[in-house]
């Protein structure tokens, strides 16, 4: 593609490499708007689907990094200024998909940047203890020197992350906790747009359930996947965790015979999974969380941490006559226990398909529906103002 021709819309992503919560919205971007140039920081082919990969694709100069796969998560110093040093070619909309600085790609001219936003940087804001805390350093904590100088750097990048919400026309956010977070972080609002989950091919099987509660999850520290390991260990109950990521080994040196590990695995291996557990185990603090609502179409109840997106996908035991998971109070083994044992006491009362009619209010096709609404009524806009100016 001519990089000097004019583009309906043009698409920013943070980095590709794998196919995760974020990957999958973009998906549905790419979907929408087949011909859309793509940016990105870091660009690893095959490991997102081909209807993202089917595009042209400009990537950063952190992608010439030899390999850079295997160490990108540690160029987050470097990231902002790789991503505003790229440009982009003419376009009406720049629709950037962001969790880090996505959002703060310069513009074409007179071209609108609708940003949606998964969180404001997590590393920085909201959970930096989890990342670079005791947890993410396996109960050394970042004291002295170097921790004054990493609290230094995190306050520089949350100014930077602040400044840079100037170059968004308008926010998308994927959940209510997101929207509060952008409030707080850039005392911008913003429009709440759930994200996509692909209920025609997450759909109820016809296997019986099984004794094994279920992760499908990378392997990070704030996934907090530790507390499952643990609380089923405590219960003797067997435990399978789908995914794979930094905290992998750790988490496989602290695991006892009921936990197995099945690493990455393809969509319909984790379908079958979904559809014969006892039940979906969530303990993360999550922006919104598309896994739990995948299980739920698939008929799987959700055990999650009662913080974040959870409490707007799952509809907790007690709380209303057809529940679809049981939520725990605090992140600690013990409350995650009580959460199962309560779950077990009361498994009659989830009813698959009360699961999947709930889950069916995030499908895919609701999701598609009203981004493209939104962004054809932007560039409906920014060819009036052209025409205007000419």
């Amino acid at each position: 593609m001519d990089a000097r021709a004019t583009s309906d819309v043009v698409l920013v992503h943070d980095w590709l490499t794998g196919m995760r919560g974020g990957e999958k919205v973009l998906e549905s971007f790419a979907r929408l708007w087949p011909n859309a140039p793509l940016a990105t920081l870091i660009h690893v082919p095959g490991t997102v689907s081909e209807t993202i990969e089917h595009r042209r694709i400009i990537t950063s100069l952190l992608n010439r990094l030899p390999g850079v796969a295997s160490y990108y998560r540690y160029l987050f110093p470097w990231m902002p200024g790789a991503i505003q040093r790229m440009r982009l070619p003419e376009s009406r909309v720049v629709l950037s998909s962001s969790h880090c600085v996505a959002k703060a790609i310069p513009l074409p001219p007179n071209a609108v940047h609708l940003c949606y936003c998964h969180t404001p940087m997590r590393y920085a804001w909201h959970m930096k203890d989890a990342y670079f805390g005791e947890q993410a350093t396996q109960g050394r904590k970042v004291v002295g020197m170097k921790g004054r100088a990493l609290e230094l750097l995190l306050q520089q990048m949350r100014n930077w992350d602040r400044r840079t919400a100037a170059n968004v026309h308008r926010f998308l956010a994927n959940s209510r906790t997101t929207q509060q977070r952008i409030r707080d972080c850039y005392q911008r609002e913003s429009t709440i747009v759930y994200p996509p989950v692909d209920t025609d091919f997450y759909q109820l099987g016809s296997q019986p359930r099984e004794s094994f509660y279920l992760i499908v999850s990378a392997c990070a520290p704030y996934k907090r996947l530790d507390l499952a390991i643990q609380a089923c260990q405590k219960l003797k109950r067997p435990l399978v965790i789908i995914g794979t990521g930094q905290d992998a080994a750790r988490l496989q040196s602290i695991a006892g015979p009921e936990t197995t590990f099945l690493g990455w695995q393809s969509d319909a291996v984790i379908r079958d999974h979904l559809q014969r557990c006892r039940a979906l185990l969530f303990p993360g603090l999550e922006d919104f969380g598309i896994v739990p609502v995948e299980a739920q179409a698939c008929g799987a109840p959700v055990i999650a941490f009662g913080r974040g997106g959870a409490t707007e996908t799952v509809i907790p035991l007690g709380d209303a006559s057809q529940p679809t998971g049981v939520w725990f109070e605090s992140q600690t083994v013990e409350s995650m226990i009580d959460a199962m044992q309560r779950f077990e006491q009361s498994e009659s009362a989830f009813d698959p398909r009360a699961l999947r009619s709930h889950a069916e209010q995030f499908s895919t096709q609701e999701f598609e529906s009203q981004i493209r609404q939104i962004v054809t009524s932007a560039i409906e806009r920014t060819g009036v103002r052209r025409a205007n100016a000419a």
